[in-house]
């Protein structure tokens, strides 16, 4: 503890003079009271004379002594505070040492494939927002400069976990559904819009100015979409993502989608999750020359699964996500006396995978949500509606299951509200399940760290390289250890962070 300063008082003393003599005389005749120089008594002496000297020396002896005893008691002052400011220092603990390694915070942090969208969902956690706030935001982020794993067209999935209640709560856009033949009906608005009415703290229009302004101004293609551009080709795509030669953007192209963007402004005035969803559909139906939508999207908030094993408690989303897969395989790997066996599915060529966007935030308390979207394959269905900017997705099937979701968190105890949290979320296989089992029960095999360290605190060992998704795809973990946030990814700086 640094000893803190004290501000200094300085009194004027007034200097003798001997110009001053003659006129103290002067004062002195006129006169009848005797000058007091101690509590004892009056001086007596005819003429205020002390031994003999006139008063004048008199006086100036008496203020040479009292600035030698006032000069003396400085010095014993000073000598005091100096022996209590080493005593201080001596008692202060040494300069503090106190860092994190890459990816640990204080408060809250997030992870996402996109440096922008991290970026924003970090500045919404600063300005008083919570996980779902940075988490939604970033969520409306990527689909506009993610147009070809995400979207408005998309499908949502989303595993909350609210660590004051020791629940999670699933979010579910409902069963795929369609608008027009072969096009997948939209779900994105009204699925992120009922998950920010219930858990968000920040205004609804305040999580839609940053993707706005990205959509009318513009935004960098990055390296991810540049691969999927060129591998796509342009077909359906241009004038947005193209040159004017017809040539599909390259990474570092700048690239805008005003009509997104007025989708987005009348979708930040939307009371209601229903409104927010019927000002895109209305918009959709016109370009499709439909009378109405044959459907509307039923997102809903659901408790999510559980499943109790040695660790603490897991959760997952339901079907028709890949939640119910992944506990059945999980339990049966639990149970049997076997070596587990390897769940990495073998990879497969000439053989579209879904894609699919995922991203993953949390506080220090153990708060998260993990958000994972797709539009079923590489850019949906190519259809891209020329009033409104958005992508549709081609995923048309009631009853298909969206094998690409299967976020899942790990509550190391179900009473402590301190306990460790960490979860993780996938992309990128066509067998996620088997994917995130694996990765789970790798994690399980391995030696848990609990050890605390007072300035260096280190989470609860997670996934690491060796229990990647089996080499195709990606996966984010955040988690909550020792009051701190904690964020990675395997690979290893595939997706950018950001935390305060």
């Amino acid at each position: 503890m640094e000893a803190t300063a004290e501000p200094v008082l300085y009194h004027k003393l007034q200097i003798w003079e001997p110009s001053m003599e003659s006129e103290e005389e002067e004062e002195e005749e006129g006169t009848s009271e005797p000058l007091v120089l101690s509590l004892r008594r009056p001086l007596d002496v005819p003429g205020n004379k002390v031994g003999g000297l006139p008063g004048a020396w008199a006086r100036l002896v008496a203020a040479l002594l009292l600035l030698a005893v006032s000069c003396s008691l400085a010095v014993r002052q000073l000598q005091h505070r100096g022996s209590l400011t080493g005593k201080l220092a001596s008692m202060a603990p040494p300069a503090s040492v106190h860092s994190h390694p890459t990816g640990v915070y204080h408060h809250g942090a997030i992870i996402s494939p996109a440096a922008i969208c991290s970026h924003l969902g970090q500045e919404l956690l600063a300005a008083g927002g919570n996980v779902v706030d940075a988490g939604v935001g970033a969520s409306l982020c990527l689909a506009v400069v993610h147009p070809h794993a995400t979207g408005l067209g998309a499908m949502f999935w989303g595993l909350f976990h609210n660590n004051s209640s020791a629940n999670a709560t699933a979010l579910t856009s409902g069963p795929a559904q369609i608008l027009a033949p072969g096009l997948g009906l939209p779900t994105a608005l009204p699925a992120l819009h009922l998950l920010h009415a219930h858990f968000g703290h920040l205004p609804w229009s305040h999580l839609l100015m940053g993707p706005t302004m990205l959509a009318q101004e513009g935004f960098l293609v990055d390296a991810s979409l540049a691969r999927a551009l060129a591998t796509q080709g342009t077909k359906g795509l241009c004038p947005l993502f193209c040159h004017a030669d017809g040539t599909p953007l390259g990474l570092g192209d700048r690239a805008t989608n005003p009509k997104l963007a007025a989708v987005l402004r009348k979708a930040a005035l939307a009371p209601t999750p229903a409104l927010a969803g019927d000002e895109l559909l209305n918009l959709l139906s016109r370009d499709l020359g439909l009378e109405e939508p044959l459907a509307r999207p039923t997102p809903t908030l659901v408790p999510a699964l559980q499943f109790s094993m040695t660790q603490g408690i897991l959760f997952t989303t339901p079907g028709p996500s890949a939640g119910p897969e992944l506990l059945a395989l999980l339990k049966t790997a639990l149970h049997s006396r076997e070596p587990s066996p390897d769940l990495c599915p073998p990879l497969l060529k000439n053989t579209v995978t879904p894609v699919s966007s995922i991203l993953a935030t949390v506080d220090s308390s153990g708060t998260m949500l993990l958000l994972t979207s797709s539009l079923n394959s590489s850019f949906g269905s190519g259809h891209m509606s020329p009033s409104t900017g958005v992508l549709l997705s081609d995923l048309v099937d009631r009853s298909a299951t969206s094998a690409w979701a299967c976020p899942l968190i790990l509550r190391v105890s179900s009473d402590d509200t301190e306990a460790d949290v960490m979860g993780l979320v996938a992309s990128g296989t066509p067998r996620m399940a088997g994917a995130m089992t694996h990765a789970l029960l790798s994690h399980r095999a391995r030696p848990q760290t609990h050890t605390h360290q007072q300035h260096q605190p280190q989470p609860q060992q997670g996934p690491t390289e060796s229990s990647s998704t089996c080499g195709q795809g990606t996966l984010l973990q955040v988690a909550a250890h020792a009051e701190h946030s904690h964020v990675s990814s395997v690979p290893s700086g595939c997706c950018p962070f950001q935390g305060f």
